[in-house]
This record gives C-alpha cells, structure tokens and sequence, in this order.
C-alpha cells in the first residue's frame, strides 16, 4: 500500500488522457484516486503545486546501470536516484551488465537492489542471446516471469537474420517485444563519430548513416514477415525516420525511441573531441537532427529516451577513438529537451507524451498516466527555474555529460512514486517515512 497525497492547484497535463487543466490530484494509497476540484480534505498530506506543471512521472526505456559488475560507474540505487532527480519514476534497464542479464539470477538481482533503493520503479531488459552473443535464445518464459519487460542484446546487434528471425517469432509467443540496435557492424567498424562534417574536421574514424539504416531496413522487412512486436532502439538518421515512418504506415506492430543528445546536438559538437560527446550512434549532422524531431512531433518515435550510459571519469580521460562510447543524461534530460519547446521545435503536450505515455505504450508497462486507478507516480516540473547543469551536483555516480556548464530553463521540483514523495529539489532524495 502506498501513501495518500493531495497535490494541490498545479497545471495537470497528461497526454494519455486528454487531460489539461489548472486542479488538484489526489492520492490514496498509491494510486490516482481523482483528478480535478478535489475540495477540502482533511488530515492529509498537501504539496501545493501552483505555477507547477504536473505529469505522471517520466517514463525511460533505455539506461544502463552497470549492476551487476561494474557498481564504480553506476549501481542501481545510484541510477534509480538520478532517475528520480531528473523527474523519472520508471526506467528500463539494458542488459549489458557482467555478467549479462540472460538469466533469472541476474533479473531477480536487479530488482531485489531496486526494492531496496525504494525510489524509481526499475523494469529490467533481458538480453535476446545467451551472454548477447548473437547465439542461442534466452529462456524467454522463465525471464518474463522474473520480472523482465522486454528483450534486447544492447549495444551487440543481432547480425544474423536467421537467429533474428527466430527471436521476433519466439518473442512474440510470450507477447515479448524485441529492440534492436541498429547498426551493421561491416559498415560501422565502430567508428567514433558520423561519417560527414565531424569525421572530415577531426579526422576520426567515422561511420556512415547507412551502417543503421541497413539493419533497420532489414529488421522492419523480418516483421513484415513474422507481424512480431518491434523496437528500434536510439534512431540517429533521417533515413531511418522515413523507414519507420513507412513501417507504420503500413500497418507493422514496430515503435521507436530517440535520445535527448541526438535530438539537441551535432557531429558538430565533436570537434573540440571531448569524449563526452563520444556515444553510439554518433551524433549525426543537423538534417539528421531535424528529421529525428520531425518524427518525434508526427508520432513516427514514439518515445524520447536518455540512453544513460555511466562511465569513470578515467574511463573518458582517453583520446577519443580510445574512449567508450556513452553520455548520461537522466537529470538533464528535461531542462534539456525543454530548449525545444522553447525555441518551437516541439509543443509541451508533445514533449510530455514522448516522455510518459508514448513509452508506457512501448513496452506495455502500467505508467505514463494520471488517469484514476493508475500507480501514482507523479513528477511536479518548474519550468521557468533557472539552473547551471553542474556535474559534481549530480546524483549519479558519473558526470560524462555533454551538457555540463550549460544554463538551463527549468526542471522536475518534486518526483512522487507509489504516491509518496522520493526527491524534492533542491533538498535531494527524500528518506521514507
């Protein structure tokens, strides 16, 4: 059972129901119990939210929290604590963890860990391949039954169309989604940064739009083959907003996601090669960046994601070609794609749905949402407060950001899950009652 809440007087925007309106929220053991003109109410906790905007609680489906094995860049309190400072109640965590998540042990450990953090909700990923090598399914069944909401080898894309195909159709047996990271390996050979204007002014290693493009085309035409659920993981490229865009039209169960670094920067940001600007897909050149908003406005990405990828601060201190791919991105991931809305690229309404119950939809999960009955996960955003984005301030146990020093235009004030208040700023994490 959760706590009861009443938030009072904010603007309640929740896309999922076409809800937009200047009331109250009230919460009761956990849950959404009513929206509107609540009234007077007695001995019950009040957080007034005048001038706040209020959403159900930001939804991400893809970060990384290196638990198991490498707990020095990030664990799971620590992500579940950024998570929640940057106005995340659910995030969904890739299992490219050591060892990997392929096995009950490693799903029921991340959300024993995530039981205790007691803050954000942690939806585990469990890898399509035994050890994300591409060969031999995972038990499909067994993970599902741990807890695991979706399947996907991360940042080792499933080459073989063969073991592919195998994969959406198993998948689909157990009403799986399968997400893929698109990249053909022969094409990228890895390179550090977009073959184009960044890769021509460094004189990096680069890969090309198509090394994505190719496997995107291929996958899309494997679910027109098995009608299996589909999700393309961080698209980058323009082409790969019109091959989804064409996807649905036609009809094919597939959804995509974009991350806030593709959708604010460019290759040009790596030109002065700091390697928190180093990430996979690389940042592409401005067409590609406007053609990914384009699809985030006309509901071809249907999710907005951080893509938060934790690394040491001696993990990055290399030259660029020798540094890990990654940036973290879950406290700034508001403040940060508020600049568009801002500068009109997206509306509100729009923002909000990416980051709520476009997600939600994504994986099936029970979040995005104010309707009543709904888990009561509730972010209260300021969007006129005023910030630096310092690093050192960060609750996550790295600071490989691209945004570091940037002044930004807004943030989550107060993140509620299971109807009890986790982070207030700026007094931090909130202990339980």
């Amino acid at each position: 059972m959760g706590d009861s809440l009443l938030i009072r007087g904010g603007r309640l925007l929740d896309p999922s129901s076409g809800l937009d309106l200047v009331g109250d929220l009230l919460i009761e053991d956990g849950l959404v119990a009513a929206v509107g003109d609540v009234g007077a109410t007695k001995h019950l906790e009040e957080l007034d939210a005048e001038g706040l905007l209020v959403t159900p609680a930001l939804v991400d489906l893809h970060v990384h929290l290196r638990e198991p094995g490498a707990e020095y860049k990030e664990d799971v309190r620590t992500g579940a604590a950024a998570a929640v400072a940057g106005g995340f109640g659910t995030v969904c965590c890739m299992p490219n963890t050591s060892p990997p998540n392929d096995c009950r042990a490693v799903t029921e450990l991340i959300l024993a860990r995530a039981a205790e953090a007691g803050l954000a909700r942690v939806r585990p990923v469990a890898g399509i391949s035994m050890g994300l090598s591409g060969k031999g399914l995972t038990e499909v069944a067994e993970l599902k039954a741990a807890g695991a909401v979706a399947l996907s080898d991360d940042g080792h894309p499933v080459g073989d169309a063969g073991f592919m195909r195998r994969a959406l159709e198993y998948a689909s047996t157990f009403g799986m989604v399968v997400v893929n990271h698109c990249e053909e390996l022969s094409l990228s050979r890895r390179g550090a940064v977009h073959e184009g204007e960044a890769s021509t002014w460094t004189g990096l290693r680069a890969q090309p739009a198509a090394a994505e493009e190719v496997m995107l085309a291929r996958d899309l035409l494997l679910v027109g083959l098995t009608r299996a659920r589909y999700h393309a993981a961080h698209v980058s490229t323009a082409g790969s907003v019109a091959l989804l865009r064409q996807a649905k039209s036609d009809g094919l169960p597939v959804t995509a996601e974009v991350t806030v670094h593709h959708l604010l920067l460019t290759d040009e940001a790596c030109h002065d090669f700091d390697t928190n600007t180093k990430c996979n897909p690389p940042l592409r050149s401005e067409t590609d960046r406007q053609a990914c908003v384009a699809g985030v406005l006309d509901g071809t990405i249907d999710a907005v994601v951080t893509d938060h990828a934790p690394h040491s601060p001696n993990d990055k201190a290399v030259e660029f070609e020798d540094a890990p791919f990654g940036v973290i991105g879950l406290e700034t991931a508001l403040p940060a794609l508020l600049r568009l809305v801002e500068r009109d690229e997206l509306s509100l309404e729009v923002l909000v749905a990416r980051l709520t119950s476009g997600p939600a939809s994504c994986f099936g999960l029970e979040a995005g949402t104010l309707a009543p009955g709904a888990p009561a996960d509730v972010t209260l955003t300021d969007l006129s407060l005023r910030h630096t984005v310092r690093p050192e301030h960060f609750l996550s146990r790295s600071a490989n950001t691209p945004f570091a020093g940037w002044e930004m235009r807004g943030r989550a004030v107060t993140t509620v899950v299971g109807g009890r208040a986790v982070y207030r700023w700026p007094d931090g994490l909130l202990p339980h009652p």
